[in-house]
């Protein structure tokens, strides 16, 4: 086991990976920019060094400076946490060359599933159901690009080979404007990730978003745990998940944790990570990306489950056998997260930094809250707008929504705009109590509801 660890990271994911280390009696270090010198993860650290400025450019995207920060500290082992380098390849490579262990999966593993097309082909080859689409990436200046399309059949999607949250996607429901989606696409692509490639595919049309949990080790081991549904999404960025979900029977549950594993040994990956699909309405379903990095969701899998992912992914990357069997695995119960950001829904969701008032999270049975914000903590408009996370445990789904439901109208966040008054309506939606959630559902019964009213 490592002795120390430099979390590379921010926010409630650092507070997370602090306390999974504690309990496994490993000293942390944390790092932050200027702006965040009173975050409370530098608080429950047992070290703390300052990166850089308010940029994460400039901090906690700054390789050389963490690095330094890690041969400084006396740290044995990085933890990115997810964002910022989580799944970046150099920084896995730099920190192999320096003598640090990267918790997460060999480069090799980052490099193969981080372009999209590769990972493609790579599934194609496990057997594993893609999405039908073009065989590479395409070019608006390309007159081959309707004749793909065509045979794909529209609606198509175009999408960038590098990175995700919706960046440097479009739909395309007819060839009028596909040349235009593509030469967009490629301009967002290569602003958000300094690659303008691109692929197309077909648009799965209100696809239920699921995604399986893997595990593996060092010695070809590799398990899936039960599948969350994250199908509640605003421009292809999740604000609910659920697991197990109340779409997948159990014997597709089966198939599709089988066909996830199978991804898993195709890049012979280490540590945790999760594979996603889209379901169509007939229940058919298609890879559609692997992330090599714990989720922001990952608190659902471990409720329903008792097994501490963090805990899990520390032991892994420190070169522990894998212990955990999927056919022994049981289902405690049903698990909804929200994720509370500061952002303003009524204004087309726009940050809302600043410093908040009076703070009050909920408790009680069944509730979990991962955050790093306190009374008198003043938001940096600079990072990611999440601050915190609800999970609702109950021994139904029912009981999760009704246990959810109490929890959001118990928090209070005083002098900052945040999503918990739309988690509330999201839990009150008779839909979403039936369990019939597909990825268009927040525009088409919540915002459309509310627009009537």
């Amino acid at each position: 086991m490592f002795n120390k660890i430099l979390i590379a990271n921010r926010g409630e994911i650092a507070c997370r990976i602090i306390r999974a280390c504690r309990e496994l009696g490993v000293k942390t270090v944390s790092i932050h920019s200027q702006a965040d010198k009173d975050c409370m993860h530098v608080k429950l650290a047992d070290q703390s060094i300052c990166v850089g400025p308010a940029s994460a450019a400039e901090s906690y995207l700054n390789i050389p400076s963490i690095i330094a920060a890690a041969e400084i500290s006396g740290a044995d082992a990085i933890h990115p946490g997810y964002g910022f380098l989580a799944e970046n390849t150099y920084f896995a490579e730099v920190c192999q060359a320096c003598g640090l262990k990267f918790i997460g999966p060999s480069k090799e593993s980052i490099e193969k599933m981080g372009d999209k097309i590769a990972a493609i082909a790579l599934m194609k080859a496990a057997k594993v159901p893609v999405v039908p689409g073009s065989d590479g990436s395409v070019d608006a200046e390309d007159p081959k690009i309707f004749q793909i399309a065509q045979k794909i059949g529209y609606p198509v999607i175009v999408k960038a080979t590098a990175g995700g949250g919706g960046k440097g996607m479009r739909i395309v429901p007819s060839e009028e404007s596909l040349k235009n989606a593509i030469i967009l696409a490629q301009t967002e692509a290569k602003a958000s990730f300094g690659n303008p490639a691109v692929y197309m595919e077909k648009y799965v049309e209100e696809p239920h978003h699921i995604e399986f949990q893997i595990l593996g080790d060092k010695f070809g081991n590799v398990c899936y745990l039960p599948e969350r549904d994250c199908s509640i999404q605003r421009r292809h960025q999740k604000l609910v998940e659920e697991s197990p979900s109340p779409y997948i029977s159990e014997k597709l549950r089966k198939v599709m944790g089988k066909a996830a594993r199978q991804a898993a040994k195709a890049v012979k990956y280490v540590t945790v990570g999760t594979v996603e699909f889209l379901v169509d309405k007939k229940g058919h379903f298609y890879f559609m990306e692997m992330n090599t990095r714990i989720q922001v969701e990952h608190p659902v899998t471990e409720m329903i489950t008792g097994i501490d992912l963090v805990k899990e992914q520390i032991k892994l990357a420190a070169g522990e056998k894998l212990i955990i069997h999927s056919d022994k695995i049981k289902i405690l119960g049903h698990a909804i997260e929200c994720r509370i950001n500061a952002e303003d829904p009524d204004r087309d969701f726009i940050p809302s930094p600043g410093k908040i008032g009076q703070l009050f999270l909920p408790g009680g049975p069944g509730i979990r809250v991962d955050t790093h914000v306190y009374s008198g903590y003043t938001i940096p408009p600079y990072y990611d707008s999440l601050i915190a996370k609800i999970i609702a445990l109950g021994s139904d789904r029912q009981e999760a929504i009704a246990r959810m439901s109490r929890a959001l109208k118990e928090t209070t966040i005083e002098n900052i705009k945040n999503t918990a008054p739309l988690h509330q309506k999201i839990m009150a939606n008779e839909r979403f109590a039936k369990g019939s959630v597909a990825t268009d559902f927040l525009p088409k019964y919540i915002f459309n509801e509310a627009d009537k009213k």
